[in-house]
Formats: structure tokens, sequence, C-alpha cells
């Protein structure tokens, strides 16, 4: 007599259960919010004291869609979400209605010509194929909202691969742009977490100009290079007229506030080629080298 096969599980599953809980029979008890099961209780979870919960489950759940999508690392995208893509540039001017609204929309025209530079570099990145294990390398991964970010994907997309879209919950509505993978499209309440899960696969780094936004993400990785929190990963600064006009960063060293050699932390850049070629030497004879298709 053979042993019989041990069940793969002893507990019925609990997407079961939730069935069954649901359709089970009305009474008082059953229909008041105490009887939910806890993971059901959108009102339970949401409670205050329940945040420490609600911020593992946001860590976990893009953790395990990109590990079951095989992405090991990921090529971040940052910048502003106001730059508009150079065929649109001219209806902001157009729709100016004072001097200092037709300056900035000027401004703004001059600043268009990294929406293309964003797509070109996305497409360069997105030529990375999987490695041996099937595992996908230097991902594009954006904030998934409008403009440089929306460039990002689309440059993925241009070359048929997946790109990420880390969406932020807003006062103001902002969807996903129609690039991102749908799968690989999240969204977040806790700007933390969206920032832990930009840096947490990341092997290289894009900053275009952009706004608050932009220069919290971008100074909040500078700072945890610095201090040896992560280890180092190329950086590359787009557009240093804008950098150099909005940040005096030789001045930071003047002050005494950073050292020369954090200046060395970024590169700035002016085009996707530059950067591209950049990121391939700080990789090159190192296990990460990714196929630096041109």
């Amino acid at each position: 007599m053979t042993d019989p096969v041990p069940p793969k599980r002893l507990f019925s599953p609990a997407r079961e259960e939730a069935e069954i809980a649901a359709g089970g029979a009305s009474s008082p008890q059953t229909e008041h919010p105490a009887y939910k099961l806890a993971f059901q209780d959108d009102q339970f979870l949401l409670r205050d004291d329940l945040r420490p919960v609600r911020f593992q489950l946001e860590l976990m759940k893009p953790e395990v869609l990109l590990d079951e999508a095989r992405i090991a690392s990921t090529f971040v995208i940052y910048g502003s979400a106001r730059i508009p893509e150079p065929d649109k540039a001219d209806a902001l001017i157009e729709a100016a209605s004072t001097d200092e609204q037709r300056l900035i929309a000027e401004r703004l025209k001059e600043k268009s010509r990294f929406y293309d530079e964003a797509r070109k570099l996305a497409r360069l990145a997105s030529r990375v194929g999987p490695d041996a294990d099937g595992n996908k390398h230097f991902v594009v991964c954006s904030g998934g909202g409008p403009s440089i970010m929306e460039a990002a994907n689309r440059g993925a997309l241009d070359e048929g691969a997946d790109s990420i879209g880390l969406n932020i919950v807003l006062p103001h509505e902002q969807l996903p742009n129609p690039y991102v993978t749908p799968g690989l499209s999240f969204q977040f309440h806790y700007f933390s977490l969206r920032k832990m899960h930009f840096l947490i696969r990341a092997r290289a780094v894009a900053v275009f100009p952009g706004g608050f936004g932009t220069f919290d993400e971008c100074f909040e990785l500078l700072t945890l290079i610095q201090t040896g929190k992560i280890k180092p990963l190329p950086i590359v600064l787009f557009g240093s007229e804008y950098w150099n006009r909005v940040i005096n960063f030789p001045a930071l060293v003047e002050e005494g506030v950073i050292s020369a050699r954090d200046l060395d932390l970024f590169k700035m850049v002016e085009t996707a080629d530059e950067a591209w070629s950049y990121i391939c030497d700080h990789y090159l004879g190192t296990e990460q080298m990714p196929e630096c298709v041109t």
C-alpha cells in the first residue's frame, strides 16, 4: 500500500473563504461591520491605527508584481509634468493672455526638446535584452504622469518594451499616461513608499528639468549616495543651462555645505546619446553591463 499524497495545503484559500463569507445568510450580526473579514473591511483598513499595515501593503504590492514580471533592474526617469511635447508648445504661447504667461510659455517651449530626448533615452534603454535567466534589465520607470514622464513610457512602447508608471493620488485627478504597461501601472497614497520603489531596482537615473517634485526626488537620491545609504549609480541631469540657472552647485561647495567631490555624483548632459554613453561607460566591465545598442 502506497502512502497517500499529502494535500498541498490544509486550509482553504482566503479567496474561497471570502466568496463564502460574501454569499452567506443575512442577519443583524452578519450585516454589522464587525462581522466582516478583516481583509475585506475597507473601513477597518483605513483606520489611522492601521497605517503600518497600509505601509506594508503599499510596499509589497508593487514588489510582488514586479518580481512576477521578472523585472530585475530599472532605468528611472524623473522630470516635469508641465513641459509640452514640441508639437504642442506653440499652443501654450498662443493661449497666453499676459506678458508674464507668454514669457513662461516661451521658456517651456525652449525646454520642449527634452520631451524628445527623454523619449529617445527610453528607447535606448529599452533595447537592453533580458539576461540568460529571462530577467529584464534597465526597464524604464517613470512617475506615470504627463510630459517628461509620458515621453519616457512612450519611448519604451516605441521599442515594444514594458515600462513602469508609479502614479500618486493627488487632490487634482492625475491619470496614468496611456503609454505605461497596464500591468505595471501602480498608484500610491504615500509619497515615501513611491520614492522607495523608484530606487529599489534602479541602476541608472535621468533627471530632466522639473519643479518641486523633481528636486525632491533628485536631492533625496543624491543624499542617499552621499551618506552611503545606497551604492553609487550613474545619475545624469539634462540641460546644464537650466540646472546652472536654478541651482548654484559650485556655491554649495564654496559655502562648505557639500564637498567638491559631491559634484561628481552626477553628470550634466544635453542629449540622450550622451547620457546613454555615460551610463554604459559606468558599467563597463561589470556584470551589470547593459548591451549598449544605439
